[in-house]
């Protein structure tokens, strides 16, 4: 009788052990939180089956698998069985998955389905036709002189010259332009190149009208590197007039002391744009607001996505202090904003501003002058940022206004941290900002020997660099070549309009669209992807491209239908800090086909 008792106690207390174990989590401390894994955004059409369980998973520490634990619910609402529903409206529903251990411990995941409308099957829409074109020359034509041994033509998105020997005069391997336009004007001769092997040139512009070797300007001895730059001339026409426009590439000897010190042999010279700039007329820079920072609305600093930071006025200087960047999000996630003394901005009227900050760690971003409170609705000017850890940095900009603005600022969009950098200040010391007065006219024209396509009738395409607007950074040509079409980035910008590759077409109304696009790279580089439509910026599709050294096929569907039949652009943007840091890249893409699901 008293083994019983004995026996029932112990089994007593073992109960109340293992109640009190399990009350506790079972290791002596308070109960852990479960988890869920395996939730993602996803899309179904409607009246198909959707499971929500499918790839989820719940564990607990002290309950193990939980998986069959877990409730699914919706927003809109959705009826579940088993995690399973069909959903028959087409629209984006909310879902919240929940799942609650034995210690009453819930945790929770959410992810966004989207139900399209019932559609037909696939078809192909458009095949992008990579076949050869025939660049354009823009007047340009290589001049080859009997004692040099060389080649100059048009290939590869660019005007190539092969110099095997360079002759013995700078005139025997030449690029010219003859019968060039002029009017009483200032002009600037903006050559883009790059050599495998540093070498020199001579620009001239030559008085076509005139006997003999009569010039309007001239440029010597102007190294040629390897890596792309710009070579320029600058001269005067006092009135109408015609010039022929010459770049020397042979044997230039700029030092008689030291014969080393030559044009090479065995090298190749690439151009990729020629820029041609015509200025009248004279302006004046007029001040209406400079920067004391005596009082803090001088300055203002908002953050999301999980940034923080804080803007301040002190000893005469305006700081903004990164706490930390986005855990998601872009350069747009914090807007560090320099007021402008409530003046105001009118549509196509003419301003300036100076910027001179400086930056505790190297910082890429974007600097705008646009509304305080519409941001982009209302925005006069678009630039670029890069300030170099340490560096005192004066960014200057004139520009037209592109829309009238009640409330401007002059806008950084700094959510982009530097490689390795967590938090950041950037200190700005003097702002000046003012009308240009006067009737100085630039006109601008680009002599590029990209390979753009503007004559198909179901799509266009071409190139954007970020120097074609005058901006530091930025120089890629692109062009076909054995039905592929290559983008060959011959200098990295640090935001990513720098470096874009787009393509124009028209999308149907009542459609889903499926884009495939196969391609790789000389070396991995990364890309945003928009399919965005013209005249606004709403992407349809938004994702990255990391192209490898093999190449891959990358797939992106849209999950809204067009009202009507609109004009779009797919956007391939490469800038960065990185790109800028890469060196040459090229890009090849062996096809890109766009497939059609219309609404049943």
């Amino acid at each position: 009788m008293k083994n019983t008792r004995k026996l029932t106690a112990i089994l007593l207390c073992l109960t109340l052990a293992l109640s009190l174990a399990a009350c506790s989590g079972g290791n002596g401390g308070e109960n852990t939180p479960p988890s869920i894994s395996g939730v993602a955004d996803q899309a179904v059409e409607a009246g198909s089956q959707f499971d929500a369980l499918a790839g989820v998973t719940a564990s607990d520490a002290e309950d193990g698998d939980i998986t069959g634990m877990i409730t699914v619910k919706s927003v809109p609402e959705l009826t579940f069985t088993n995690g399973k529903t069909t959903p028959e409206d087409a629209g984006s529903y909310e879902l919240t998955y929940s799942v609650t251990d034995k210690g009453g411990e819930t945790a929770e995941a959410y992810a966004t389905l989207t139900v399209t409308r019932k559609t037909g099957e696939a078809v192909e829409l458009v095949s992008f036709d990579f076949s050869d074109i025939t660049p354009d020359s823009h007047g340009w034509e290589a001049v080859i002189g009997e004692k040099a041994k060389a080649t100059g033509e048009l290939k590869s998105g660019a005007f190539v010259f092969d110099i095997e020997n360079p002759g013995e005069g700078d005139g025997d391997v030449k690029l010219s332009k003859p019968g060039f336009e002029l009017k009483a004007a200032d002009y600037r001769l903006k050559v883009w190149a790059k050599s495998t092997a540093e070498t020199y040139a001579h620009m001239f512009a030559r008085n076509e009208a005139a006997e003999g070797w009569e010039l309007f300007g001239d440029a010597y001895n102007m190294k040629i590197g390897t890596s792309v730059a710009p070579l320029e001339l600058n001269f005067t026409s006092p009135g109408e007039g015609t010039a022929e426009l010459l770049i020397h590439l042979g044997k230039i000897s700029p030092n008689p002391d030291n014969p080393a010190d030559t044009t090479p042999e065995n090298f190749t010279v690439t151009i990729d744009k020629i820029e041609l700039y015509e200025i009248t007329g004279a302006q004046t820079e007029v001040p209406v607001y400079t920067a004391d920072f005596a009082d803090a609305s001088a300055v203002a600093l908002s953050a999301g996505d999980g940034a923080n930071g804080t803007a301040a006025v002190a000893d005469g200087k305006g700081v903004f202090t990164i706490e930390n960047y986005p855990t998601e999000g872009g350069v747009w996630s914090i807007k560090a904003d320099l007021g402008l003394g409530g003046n105001a901005i009118e549509s196509g009227a003419k301003y300036y501003y100076k910027v001179t900050l400086v930056s505790e760690h190297d910082q890429d971003g974007e600097l705008l002058v646009e509304s305080s409170t519409l941001a982009d609705q209302a925005r006069a000017n678009f630039n670029g940022l890069s300030l170099k850890a340490g560096e005192e940095t004066t960014v200057t900009k004139q520009f037209t206004a592109e829309n009238a603005v009640e409330d401007p600022v002059i806008r950084m969009q700094i959510g982009n941290p530097a490689e390795g950098v967590t938090a950041n200040t950037i200190t700005v010391t003097a702002v000046e900002f003012g009308k240009l007065e006067g009737d100085l006219e630039t006109h601008k024209t680009i002599d590029s020997f990209s390979t753009v396509r503007a004559d198909a009738e179901d799509y266009t395409w071409g190139v954007y660099n970020g120097t074609d607007e005058d901006n530091e950074l930025g120089v890629g040509t692109i062009w076909t070549e054995g039905g592929k079409l290559y983008y060959r980035i011959d200098q990295g910008g640090t935001v990513d309009w720098h470096n874009k590759l787009y393509m124009n077409l028209d999308l149907p109304a009542d459609s889903y669209f499926t884009v495939e696009i196969t391609g790789k790279a000389t070396a991995p580089v990364s890309c945003g992807f928009f399919l965005n439509p013209a005249g606004s910026w709403d992407p349809r599709v938004s994702e990255g491209i990391d192209f490898t050294t093999e190449e891959q096929t990358f797939t992106f569907d849209t999950t809204d239908t067009l009202i009507m039949d609109m004009p779009f652009e797919m956007l391939f943007q490469f800038g960065s800090a990185d790109l800028a840091a890469m060196g040459e890249v090229t890009v090849e893409l062996s096809s890109i086909t766009i497939y059609q699901r219309s609404v049943a």
